[in-house]
């Protein structure tokens, strides 16, 4: 009597070293999907640069404060907007579905975020050299650095908040949390970050946490850039910090990510 055994269909073995092809296809789908959501491209784009201009004129009559504040929040505003969209927009694409797709295919985690990282990295862009151009040109922030590297902390600081969007999507099951994510996330860093008093005047443990704080990176970055002409050793810490976060973000962002929302 012949035994025959028979063995089952084994899938597909998940990729797990990025490709390009994969995700610039990722990519070139989000901001198909996005052209189709004004709503959020306005959020990105406008919303930065209309909050920038009403804080100009909250301190119409003290121009120094626009100019002592105003290169900080250059940095924190797109920080917050992106972070909003980025884990909102990741965590509709998981609850309807599309994530489940996605990741049948021979599609990796890594390239799926790299994707989205992409794809709202272009809108960064573009929200930055808007930001930047109307606050230096249109509120006349006055900086004493080159709005290069003014726009280069800036664009440093939307990519941060792309990569904890996406992150701490994937620990939220519907949208309302993820939005409820942002006093645990957000604040505590916008709090500690040295905007409104110098970080060695806290209390030292409140001053150890906000060592730890990529956003206390990117404001000093920012007043680098207000206080010296060139580029400065603690500039490059800096930036460097901020983008070794956003970088070390989307990393676990890629490890965490669901396919779905149980």
């Amino acid at each position: 009597m012949t035994t025959t055994t028979t063995t089952p269909p084994i899938a597909p073995a998940p990729t797990s070293a990025l490709n390009a092809s994969r995700t610039l296809a990722t990519a070139a789908r989000v901001l198909r999907q996005l052209r189709h959501d004004p709503r959020s491209i306005a959020l990105m784009i406008l919303v930065p640069c209309v909050m920038l201009f009403l804080l100009r004129y909250v301190f119409d009559g003290s121009p120094q404060t626009f100019d002592n504040i105003g290169a900080s929040l250059l940095g924190i505003f797109p920080l917050i907007t992106m972070f909003l969209v980025t884990s909102i927009a990741t965590l509709r694409e998981r609850t309807s579905g599309t994530l489940e797709r996605l990741l049948a295919m021979p599609l990796g985690k890594g390239d799926l975020i790299a994707g989205y990282a992409l794809a709202f990295g272009t809108l960064a862009i573009i929200q930055s050299v808007l930001a930047t151009a109307l606050a230096l040109w249109g509120l006349g922030l006055d900086v004493t650095g080159s709005p290069w590297l003014l726009l280069l902390v800036a664009l440093l600081d939307a990519l941060l908040g792309t990569a904890l969007g996406l992150f701490v999507s994937a620990f939220a099951a519907s949208e309302f949390q993820a939005v409820q994510f942002m006093p645990a996330v957000i604040f505590p860093q916008l709090l500690l970050c040295g905007l409104f008093t110098p970080r060695d005047n806290m209390h030292p443990v409140l001053e150890a946490i906000s060592d730890v704080l990529p956003m206390s990176y990117a404001v000093d970055g920012m007043n680098e850039v207000l206080r010296h002409t060139d580029m400065t050793a603690a500039f490059v810490r800096d930036t460097l910090i901020v983008a070794g976060c956003a970088l070390l973000v989307l990393g676990l962002g890629a490890a965490t990510l669901r396919r779905r929302t149980q």
